[in-house]
């Protein structure tokens, strides 16, 4: 048996997990800053940093003893490396640098990205990543940070068919609900207002999907691009302002209408990648994945053949728990990192993934 103590701090959520044999979550403990950063609309990096120094040894002694554990326990300690805010990211890595260090416990670097992906087998068998039959899989990883699409092979191989060109997803959500008056985050106050609105009242666009009379370019087939439907929702408003129309209704409609835009485009593309590959599983991911609309269109619309596994709400978000999982396979090939590992801020290229594969 093996036990990973895991470190998350790559944006505005401070967490620690403690993690058996890669997938039974024994504990994982997270502290939100949503409230800090409520007032400025979005995530300050700095006082995101500042609030990761003052909550990250609480998290770790709550996941400690919500586990039953001690650091006597613990084989490994993993940290979120990147992709993220450098600020934020330094922090969760110098204490995990520390704790390996002061504990003589191997250290592991994660990758957040692939991280998201691995959620979705958490408190499961993970027998089914070694079953050939789950392969090709395709990931849709969607969150504030990332829009991309993951093609990964029965042999770890993988490469990345398509990610946003410009705006993620997430942070069109985000910013769609701030143009809206909705508040911070911005995900779940647009699906909860979206509740009593008609999705087909307003015609937002779908970016990339081939649906403006247009050709889609061959190199844009798998991409996504979202800040046209941001700008059309702010001339949407602009003229609704203009007529004095903005009344609770015409809010509903308008979040029901620009939220199934953002998931049509989504499922779309998803679509296509399976019209051209032979995928056998789709896994969906990331914060947006937390989205009912999304969770409800990809049920309904991929193909009957099509295995589909969506995180967990709670490990859609981010937390430490899907660090811990994923850090397992790489301690069980003593695949560790260095004290002189140092955080990245952007994705790098991914050509492989560790928990796929020998």
């Amino acid at each position: 048996m093996s036990l990973i103590l895991s470190i998350e701090s790559s944006c505005d959520e401070t967490a620690a997990a403690i993690v058996e044999d890669g997938s039974k979550v024994l504990a994982s403990v997270v502290a939100s800053q949503i409230a800090k950063h409520a007032p400025h609309g979005g995530v300050v990096p700095e006082l995101a940093a500042r609030e990761h120094l003052k909550a990250v040894i609480p998290v770790t002694e709550g996941a400690l003893k919500e586990a039953g554990v001690t650091l006597k326990d613990i084989s490994a300690v993993a940290v979120t490396q990147g992709p993220g805010l450098i600020p934020a990211l330094l922090v969760g890595m110098n204490f995990a640098k520390g704790l390996a260090q002061a504990n003589k416990l191997p250290l592991i670097g994660i990758n957040h990205f692939l991280a998201h992906i691995y959620g979705a087998f958490l408190d499961g068998d993970l027998e089914v990543l070694k079953n050939p039959d789950t392969y090709p899989m395709l990931a849709l990883v969607v969150s504030g940070g990332h829009t991309s699409l993951l093609l990964v092979d029965k042999d770890g191989s993988a490469r990345q068919l398509g990610c946003t060109i410009d705006d993620a997803a997430g942070e069109a959500l985000d910013k769609g609900a701030k143009l809206l008056g909705l508040g911070y985050p911005g995900g779940p106050v647009m699906q909860k207002t979206a509740e009593n609105g008609d999705p087909e009242k307003f015609d937002f666009p779908r970016p990339l999907t081939g649906g403006a009379g247009r050709a889609l370019s061959p190199e844009n087939l798998y991409n996504f691009s979202f800040s046209g439907i941001k700008t059309a929702l702010l001339y949407h408003v602009r003229k609704a302002q203009e007529a004095d129309c903005c009344d609770a209704q015409w809010l509903a409609d308008t979040a029901a209408s620009f939220q199934r835009a953002v998931v049509d485009v989504l499922v779309r593309k998803t679509l296509t990648v399976l019209k051209n590959y032979p995928v056998k599983t789709v896994v969906v991911a990331g914060g947006v994945a937390c989205n009912a609309e999304l969770r409800r269109m990809m049920a309904e619309r991929l193909p009957k053949r099509i295995t589909l596994k969506i995180a967990p709400p709670k490990y859609c978000t981010d937390n430490a728990a899907m660090v811990g999982g994923i850090a397992w396979h790489a301690f069980n090939k003593q695949e560790f990192s260095g004290l002189n590992m140092d955080a990245f801020a952007r994705l790098p290229r991914i050509v492989s993934v560790p928990f796929v594969g020998k």
